[in-house]
């Protein structure tokens, strides 16, 4: 059980790190981190899993060229509010109710599931992030709180149903339009940084859930 619970702490901070950067735009000090050794080693370790390997290459190219780029941090945060942050035409919304809704942003289902899934765990929103709860960010940072609530569980047979329960998310409620957000994003960033990360999420979804199934 330790083991899982170490491997646990792991995907969590994984998902946590996504989710931070679908959450906002990144600052100058929080883009030189990812120039670091500590970040780069990071890339490199996930780049190691053949599953991941294309994708975080992907990210590490445009990390590259991104210290070639005049005004990096201005123009990467450009980049996200023209793919993010713009109307459904012009850009890649982050919220599965484009996706996996009947009438897009008007539909408020999946936001409604999701908040259903914190109340059944008792997570809030993060209090920085006004936005509804379907958004990419918070539904990574939910599971990455899901993932942490289940290393505080003490019996074997728990723990397996909670990690069923994982399984279960990353199917309903993040590969059930993620990959289709990621096609979008492919077509309208231009630059490449957010559209690798995306494609990198979408190859760590199918990973970890092949993972929760024990394949």
């Amino acid at each position: 059980m330790q083991e899982i619970k170490a491997f646990n702490e792991k995907r969590a901070e994984i998902y946590w790190w996504f989710s931070s950067l679908f959450a906002k735009e990144l600052t100058e000090a929080e883009l030189e981190q990812y120039h670091s050794p500590e970040i780069r080693t990071f890339l490199t370790g996930l780049g190691e899993n053949p599953t991941l390997n294309v994708a975080a290459t992907r990210v590490n190219d445009a990390l590259n060229r991104l210290l070639d780029r005049e005004d990096a941090q201005l123009e990467l945060s450009a980049d996200f509010c023209d793919l993010f942050l713009k109307s459904d035409k012009d850009s890649a919304l982050p919220y599965a109710s484009m996706y996996i809704g009947e009438t897009g942003l008007l539909d408020d289902k999946p936001a409604r599931d999701i908040e259903a899934v914190m109340a059944q765990y008792n997570v809030a929103v993060q209090k920085d992030l006004n936005e509804p709860a379907d958004h990419l960010a918070i539904e990574l940072d939910l599971l990455g709180n899901i993932i942490i609530r289940s290393n505080e569980l003490e019996q074997e047979r728990h723990l397996d149903e909670a990690l069923a329960d994982q399984h279960t998310f990353i199917e309903q409620h993040l590969l059930s339009w993620v990959p289709k957000f990621s096609t979008k994003c492919q077509s309208f960033d231009e630059f490449g940084f957010y559209s690798a990360v995306v494609a990198l999420l979408v190859s760590f979804l199918e990973l970890d859930r092949d993972y929760l199934a024990g394949e």
